[in-house]
C-alpha cells in the first residue's frame, strides 16, 4: 500500500503566520474569504464575482483551495482573478483539509469558510462580521441563504443526540416519536427568516475570529466530508461560545454542485464513516458501538425491502451482495 500523505497543519505555513496571535500588522485583512473549489468553475467564478461587487469599506483576501479540479478552474482563476490568492492541489483533498489549508494561509483577523456554491449579496459579509465585532462573545456567525429562485433554504439544526444517528436513517425516523426528534434537530419549528441563536448554522457560509479557529485546530480532518461542522459547533458549544444565524445577511446557495460530481456510493460510505468517527469522538466508545448497531438496523431494513420487492431472485441476490460490499466498506476505518 501507498504511504498515507501527511495532512497539511499550520506549522507548514509558518512563514505566513509568524505574528503573535493577537498582534494585527498594519497590512492585516480584515477578512480572509476561503474557497474550496472542486470541478465548479463557472460557479467559483460567479462567487468571486459577487464578492468583487462587494463594496465594503474593510479590507479582504479572497483564498480559492483548489482540490484537484479537472475541469480548468485553477487557470481561470489565476487568469481571470489575478488578485486572488490561488492554492493548488494535485489530489481532492475533500472539505476539512482543503478549508484548512485556506484557514492557514489566511492572516485576516476574520475568517469566513464560503462554498464555491454561493453568490454573496451586497453588505452581506459586512452585516455578519458587524454582529461578531459587536458580540464577542460569539464564536461563530452565518448567514441567511436561500435558493436561486428567492426561496429560504432551511439549513439550520440542533446538535445531534446520541438516538438522532437512526432516526436519520431508519424507517422510525418517519414514525412518532422518532419524526418528532428528527423534525426537532432539522430545527423545523424555525422558519428562518429572524435572526436568533442556533447550534448549528448553515455551513455553505461561516464566519469566526481566524484566531480562534486555528487555536480550536480548524476543521477535523477526520470528518473529512461530513459532521466536520457538525463537530466544529459542538467544540465552539463546549466552550461556552455561541453561534449566530443573521437573517438579514443574504447568500445565493446553488447547494451540493461539487458532491453532485462525486460517486454516489463512495459518498454514501464516506458519510457512514465520518458520522462513525463523530459519534465515536462524541459520545466514545458507547458512541461507536452504538452507530455500528444503527448501521446494522439499517441494513436489515434495506435486506427486507430487497426480499419483498418485485424483483427476481437473480435481482435480489445482486441487490444482497451490493448490499453486504457496501456495509463491509462502511465499517472499514
Amino acid at each position: 500500500m501507498p504511504t498515507p500523505r501527511k495532512p497539511l497543519c499550520p506549522e507548514d505555513f509558518s512563514p505566513l503566520s509568524s505574528l503573535p496571535k493577537n498582534a494585527m500588522s498594519p497590512n492585516t485583512p480584515s477578512l480572509s474569504i476561503v474557497i474550496l473549489s472542486w470541478n465548479t468553475l463557472e460557479l467559483t467564478c460567479k462567487c468571486i464575482e459577487s464578492l468583487y461587487a462587494d463594496t465594503t469599506g474593510r479590507s479582504r483576501e479572497i483564498i480559492v483551495v483548489d482540490n484537484g479540479s479537472a475541469d480548468g478552474s485553477a487557470d481561470a482563476i489565476a487568469e481571470r482573478f489575478p488578485d486572488v490568492i490561488l492554492i493548488r492541489n494535485a489530489d481532492n483533498r475533500l472539505y476539512s483539509e482543503g478549508n484548512n489549508q485556506g484557514a492557514w494561509r489566511a492572516t485576516g483577523e476574520y475568517l469566513c469558510l464560503l462554498n464555491s456554491d454561493t453568490e454573496v449579496s451586497v453588505g452581506a459579509l459586512d452585516k455578519v462580521q458587524d454582529f461578531l465585532i459587536a458580540n464577542p462573545d460569539y464564536g461563530a456567525a452565518s448567514p441567511k441563504l436561500i435558493w436561486p429562485d428567492g426561496k429560504v433554504q432551511c439549513a439550520s439544526n440542533r446538535l445531534p443526540t446520541i438516538l438522532a444517528a437512526v432516526t436519520e436513517v431508519t424507517v422510525l425516523g418517519d414514525v412518532p416519536p422518532g419524526n418528532w426528534l428528527s423534525d426537532w434537530t432539522h430545527m423545523k419549528d424555525f422558519d428562518h427568516q429572524t435572526s436568533r441563536d442556533v447550534d448549528q448554522p448553515p455551513g455553505a457560509c461561516v464566519m469566526m475570529k481566524r484566531t480562534e479557529f486555528v487555536a480550536m485546530g480548524g476543521l477535523d480532518q477526520t470528518l473529512s466530508l461530513y459532521f466536520n461542522d457538525v463537530d466544529l459547533c459542538d467544540r465552539l458549544k463546549r466552550a461556552g461560545r455561541k453561534v449566530r444565524y443573521i437573517a438579514d445577511a443574504v447568500v445565493v446557495h446553488h447547494a451540493g454542485q461539487s458532491a453532485l460530481k462525486l460517486n454516489r456510493e463512495k459518498l454514501g460510505i464516506l458519510w457512514w464513516r465520518n458520522q462513525h468517527s463523530y459519534y465515536r469522538k462524541r459520545w466514545g466508545r458507547v458512541g461507536g458501538a452504538w452507530h455500528r448497531l444503527v448501521l446494522f438496523a439499517w441494513a436489515t431494513e434495506q435486506a427486507s425491502r430487497y426480499r419483498l420487492g418485485p424483483k427476481t431472485p437473480e435481482q435480489r441476490r445482486a441487490a444482497m451482495d451490493e448490499l453486504k460490499t457496501h456495509v463491509r466498506a462502511c465499517l472499514a476505518q
